[in-house]
């Protein structure tokens, strides 16, 4: 029993972590499969669009059976949240992410997004999120790594060198239509691509921290949260493609890529992303959240030597290697972190001696405020005897 309690224990803890590398895999689909899709054609615009339309349906339905009721009071407060969340994620992130997407590479986008932890960290300290205390090994190691990780996706970006041969590269020969032309990319569109990609990343970090503070109202209706901000966004991003596309062609959409694209991207990486994120957020944080980002990168640059015969350098190797270092220290700080926070309560002990109140409280507690050992003691008056113990029912 003893076994199977401690089992079910590390099956607990490990949920944030397993959810979250789940979505690695799922946003690792997202860019393979969209880069093909934008290579033939199709508008990101309108890209956007069908997917958060597809993400909103599919969503919606499951908020209203499952939360429909005690939903929160709408403010304006609320709305205008919710209204900066659609603006952030479906139309800001989405349309410069998949604007660089198009210029670049699937494996280049994902090194340039792994700005996002280190984004969100600096977010997270200016809002007030993080505690940044440099005198703590947790809060080095969070620093530390998320310079390692900026580190090693710069030196991706930066740093080529020899190619790397895969053992299955030889036996692919993929569609002239699937394969991403890195090479002949101009520099001017390859400049333009990591501004756009520096751009979505920033507001994507914008967005983590911004959700995180609309989940203290919806800490219940993640999926109502999840839907609104999918809904709103979509109109949002329906006004942007009305007025930067001007041809009707751009939006028929088939049985073909371009509808696989918009409806992987809805289902996984809109609808259910935002709302695991969300739960997430809620147990471990933002800048939890994100630190697992440099793992889609390593997946799609084998996903792309697979599919899309992408070529891998010395210098992807490299800055894989140190993005790697650089995830452990920062998921090493935040779970010191969160047994700092478990071990606060258990440090104070209160005792009683001869009818006086005694409160011990031993170790750190809090940011600034460190005590050894304080006691503080407090006469108690004994309570009257009652009458008639009769047990007391209160309704909740």
């Amino acid at each position: 029993m003893e076994k199977a309690g401690c089992f079910g224990s590390f099956l607990e803890s490990s949920k944030p972590y397993f959810a979250m590398i789940s979505l690695q895999f799922g946003y690792a689909g997202m860019n393979i499969i969209t880069k093909v899709s934008l290579n033939r054609g199709m508008s990101h615009y309108v890209l956007v669009v069908y997917r958060h339309a597809i993400a909103t349906a599919i969503i919606a339905p499951f908020a209203f059976f499952f939360e429909r009721k005690k939903q929160p009071k709408m403010t304006f407060s609320m709305f205008m949240q919710i209204f900066i969340l659609g603006l952030l994620g479906p139309v800001i992130d989405q349309n410069f992410y998949y604007a660089g997407l198009k210029f670049t590479s699937p494996t280049f986008s994902c090194a340039m997004s792994n700005m996002l932890p280190a984004m969100t960290f600096v977010l997270a300290v200016i809002c007030r999120m993080e505690v940044l205390d440099i005198k703590k090994v947790r809060c080095q190691a969070k620093v530390i790594g998320t310079v390692l990780t900026v580190a090693g996706a710069m030196l991706m970006t930066l740093y080529r060198g020899p190619i790397v041969e895969m053992l299955w590269s030889k036996y692919i020969h993929p569609r002239k239509s699937y394969v991403t032309d890195t090479t002949g990319t101009g520099d001017k569109h390859w400049f333009l691509g990591s501004i756009m990609l520096t751009i979505a990343t920033l507001a994507w970090a914008s967005l983590f921290v911004l959700q995180n503070n609309a989940l203290k109202t919806y800490k219940n209706h993640q999926l109502s949260l999840t839907s609104m901000i999918c809904g709103i966004g979509t109109l949002q991003a329906i006004a942007v493609a009305f007025v930067m596309e001007r041809k009707p062609s751009v939006w028929r959409i088939g049985f073909d890529m371009n509808l696989l694209a918009a409806a992987y991207a809805g289902i996984v990486t809109s609808s259910i992303s935002y709302y695991v994120q969300g739960l997430v957020m809620k147990m471990r944080g933002p800048v939890f959240a994100t630190a697992f980002s440099p793992l889609m990168m390593i997946i799609v640059a084998i996903m792309g030597s697979f599919i899309l015969a992408e070529k891998i350098f010395l210098g992807s190797v490299l800055g894989a290697v140190l993005i790697v270092f650089g995830l452990y220290a920062v998921l090493w700080g935040k779970h010191k972190e969160v047994l700092e926070k478990e071990e606060i309560p258990e440090a104070i002990k209160g005792s009683q001696v001869n009818g006086v109140s005694i409160l011990t409280v031993n170790g750190d507690v809090g940011a600034n405020n460190k005590l050894s050992s304080v006691a503080i003691s407090m006469p108690i008056t004994e309570p009257p005897m009652k009458t008639n113990p009769m047990p007391c029912l209160i309704k909740s």
